[in-house]
């Protein structure tokens, strides 16, 4: 998944006209030149403007507030394909992030996927090597894969004492 967020600083506008993918319908304001930028680009990576895509109160679209200027500049963008994913997007104004501009957040959802467990593998029972006899076994079937693996007595059997 692909998620562009930003201080973007540009004006997308209210209008999706000419960006009906890439542009929900829902901003706020009037589109600039930057915000025509910001349009293309999403357009070009095929991505979505995820602030448009829900109706909200004039209030709750404003991103930036410089005493009587109010504007949206901070937007998330995702592909086309995960645009079904974002439940929401919102401003928090009670948390400062950046001096003048608000926190913005936004809700998805994903499918759990399920895991798949582990063939179970049993343990090796370390604490049998005790016993005198898993011992002599032990020491009888490692030395023939060793003799079978490196041939006739090497430096491995002399160490080993095999």
């Amino acid at each position: 998944m692909v998620v562009f967020a930003g201080d973007i600083n540009g004006h997308i506008g209210s209008s999706n006209v000419g960006y009906d993918g890439t542009h929900g319908g829902f901003g706020y304001g009037s589109r600039n030149i930057d915000g025509s930028r910001i349009l293309e680009f999403a357009d070009g990576l095929n991505l979505v403007i995820c602030n448009t895509l829900f109706t909200k109160q004039e209030a709750k679209k404003v991103t930036y507030v410089a005493g009587p200027i109010k504007s949206t500049v901070d937007y998330i963008m995702v592909r086309q394909e995960d645009k079904a994913k974002v439940r929401n997007v919102k401003f928090i104004s009670s948390e400062a992030c950046v001096p003048k501009h608000k926190l913005l957040v936004m809700d998805m959802w994903f499918k759990a996927r399920k895991s798949w467990r582990s063939k179970f593998e049993p343990r090796v029972r370390v604490w049998k090597l005790k016993e005198e006899n898993t011992c002599e076994e032990y020491r009888w079937s490692t030395s023939t894969l060793v003799l079978g693996h490196f041939g006739p007595r090497t430096e491995v059997h002399i160490h080993f004492g095999l």
